[in-house]
């Protein structure tokens, strides 16, 4: 069996990143490179400082210090990497197509192609190439063709190990994974003795009875099995905090009541103002897409309704915030608390504060954020990015704050929007004290003490509740 010595990472990101810095701590024996064209993010993941390496997840800045420099390197040196590699990893975005065919549902795989002609271009030696990122089922099939038609005549062997990390949580996912899943072709002894190179690698540091081995296909549909699964979780508990709400019953308790069926779990029973994050939404309209594509209407159907009740949730709360200020918050100033899709990362892909902020912009509303990790610059970036929004208007009703207190000072209403465990620490009795009168808090994401906020003084609302 091949010895590897050399590894490489296409792709700096969420997913790339954490993954190969564990890789490099566990296998001091192999070398780790992660490359990405972005010089700004690669220069973030040198930086001397390791607090400001750019993604933030508990625990990642010690991993990387331990390895980087002696196996783990980070360059924007792509094609030397390639060439080099025994295994090449491609960990690059895709994103929900935004033109043509399938816009707005199917994965936009252009990257993927890309990285897949620059490994055929570059390589002059046999590699086991693995899709790390999210892709469709039957993606292989692509990746092999370009490989095999377009290379200098080396043998290419494609594996499937989609990941399951949970931003905020990545570092413990990777070092004490539920399962590793791989993908490959399992009929072809080529096939089988490329699974298992990567089995060893990762039985470095996971009990072997965790690694579970399956052909490319499985592989890569498990992953949007998985994301599909859990997202219908929290699209079926938002549901039933709509009906809460109307009846009188309160969510929480719902949810603890149901939880504690064996057969259903606790696990994403949380209600809340949406699910966000990179995998969720792109990931169950690419199964629904796939789905359409195969004339399953009634099975995409099923799967876009997840998708319709989490953006219904986050119009309603957005709504309900108007409302409650006197249907009007046209020059209000709304202070959002949290940005990040989820607490402990600086992640803000889909999250639900996009989206009720640019529905409140759209209502002349003065909103100030605070966020203790989500730079301003990435804050803009993602509400410029929504179709039809202007981001010199954005800079005028929309201002970014690093100190909480000061952002709702003089401020008509505050949505929680991440769960940060920060929040439930503040004085909230000072922050009553400095604000415009009736003083109201929306609680997104059920993580305050409503009651005593409710004996402040606060007017309050949470999601669920009667």
């Amino acid at each position: 069996m091949q010895k590897i010595k050399n590894i490489c990472c296409i792709g700096a990101g969420y997913v790339g990143g954490p993954t190969m810095a564990v890789i490099a701590q566990k296998c001091p024996d192999i070398n780790v490179t992660v490359v990405d064209i972005n010089e700004q993010r690669i220069n973030s993941w040198n930086d001397p400082d390791f607090s400001k390496i750019p993604i933030y997840e508990p625990g990642l800045a010690d991993v990387v210090k331990d390895s980087r420099d002696r196996n783990l390197f980070f360059s924007t040196d792509v094609d030397a990497a390639i060439e080099k590699a025994d295994i090449i990893f491609i960990s690059v975005n895709t994103p929900t197509k935004t033109y043509g065919i399938g816009k707005g549902m199917a994965a936009d795989l252009k990257w993927i192609e890309l990285c897949a002609r620059q490994i055929a271009r570059v390589s002059v030696t046999d590699k086991i190439v693995v899709e790390k990122s999210t892709l469709p089922v039957r993606t292989a099939n692509a990746l092999k063709s370009i490989l095999e038609n377009t290379g200098n005549g080396v043998k290419f062997q494609i594996l499937s190990n989609p990941e399951f990390l949970a931003e905020g949580t990545a570092v413990a996912d990777l070092m004490a994974p539920d399962r590793v899943l791989i993908g490959g072709d399992v009929a072809t002894k080529e096939g089988r003795t490329a699974i298992q190179t990567l089995v060893d690698i990762y039985a470095n540091w996971v009990d072997k009875d965790r690694i579970l081995t399956t052909n490319v296909w499985s592989s890569e549909l498990s992953k949007l099995t998985a994301n599909a699964f859990l997202a219908q979780r929290v699209s079926s508990i938002n549901a039933m905090s709509e009906l809460c709400e109307k009846t009188g019953a309160d969510v929480n308790e719902v949810a603890r009541a149901i939880g504690m069926d064996s057969r259903i779990g606790s696990k994403f029973l949380k209600s809340s103002v949406g699910f966000g994050g990179s995998c969720f939404q792109k990931d169950i309209l690419n199964l629904v897409y796939i789905s359409k594509s195969l004339g399953l209407n009634e099975v995409a159907d099923y799967w876009e309704q997840v998708v319709i009740m989490n953006d219904h949730q986050k119009n309603r709360f957005a709504a309900n915030i108007v409302k409650t200020l006197f249907n009007t918050v046209s020059g209000k100033k709304i202070t959002f608390l949290g940005w990040a899709f989820k607490k402990d990362t600086n992640d803000t892909r889909e999250s639900a504060a996009i989206h009720v902020a640019d529905f409140l912009l759209k209502e002349h509303a003065n909103i100030v954020v605070y966020d203790p990790k989500v730079t301003a610059d990435q804050i803009y970036k993602d509400l410029d990015y929504l179709e039809g929004n202007d981001l010199e208007t954005i800079k005028k009703l929309l201002t970014v704050e690093t100190d909480p207190y000061k952002a709702c000072e003089n401020s008509h209403a505050i949505a929680v929007l991440t769960e940060w465990d920060e929040f439930k620490t503040y004085n909230w009795q000072s922050i009553y004290d400095n604000m415009l009168k009736p003083a109201s808090v929306f609680d997104g994401r059920n993580i305050l003490d409503l009651d005593k906020l409710k004996a402040i003084g606060f007017n309050v609302d949470g999601i669920g509740k009667p």
